[in-house]
């Protein structure tokens, strides 16, 4: 069994059993190797923050809005960090099912990759004509999916790192797009505000 602490026997069962209905259902070794490719590409945010940058170079008329964008991508990265150092959860051990990708470090929650891959999908869909913001909110959804196929998150750590990034892309909205700094207050907020919503030592996980 995995240790999923410090969630309450009830809800712990719930987040093993998410997960592990995930692995044994996506198992199929195609969907291992894409799961294991976009896991190592949003390691710490680079795929987000490269591509960011990089519109910043063709997309010269807007350039000042993709560079903020990206710099809210990577503050949502580096609060989550952040904050995995204060919950400190293990990530996942399901029993015959060892993840077959490396983590960068050993703590869960929650999600990095989450956080980024919805930060980016929210502030660069913003800067973007809508089929390709929604191509990119579609990647970002792969991206989050990928964490439970390769089994180094638990679904709360997930969707903690989702919310997280959503907060911190409406903290950063402003900033974006008029070049308004967000007040420390705000971005302080989202990250409280994603560890209280989905936090496993919470009482409950806020539907969203």
């Amino acid at each position: 069994m995995g240790s999923t602490q410090p969630l309450g026997a009830g809800a712990a069962w719930t987040d093993e059993a998410l997960l592990r209905a995930v692995r044994t259902r996506l198992a199929a070794p195609p969907l291992t190797a894409g799961a294991r490719a976009l896991s190592f590409a949003g390691e710490h945010g680079a795929l987000w923050i490269a591509g960011g940058l990089a519109a910043s170079g063709v997309d010269r008329a807007r350039r000042g809005r993709w560079l903020r964008a990206t710099a809210v991508v990577a503050g949502a990265h580096l609060t989550s960090m952040a904050v995995k150092r204060v919950v400190r959860r293990p990530r996942p051990r399901l029993e015959g099912w060892p993840p077959p990708a490396r983590t960068a470090g050993r703590h869960s929650f929650p999600s990095s990759h989450a956080a980024s891959a919805a930060a980016a999908a929210l502030v660069y869909g913003r800067v973007l004509p809508w089929p390709p913001a929604v191509a990119l909110g579609a990647g970002a959804a792969a991206m989050c999916l990928s964490r439970l196929v390769v089994g180094v998150h638990y679904p709360t750590d997930v969707l903690a790192g989702a919310v997280l990034g959503a907060l911190s892309a409406g903290a950063g909205r402003d900033w974006v797009e008029r070049g308004r700094t967000p007040t420390a207050a705000a971005v302080a907020a989202a990250g409280a505000a994603a560890t209280a919503q989905t936090s496993p030592g919470g009482a409950a996980t806020r539907p969203l």
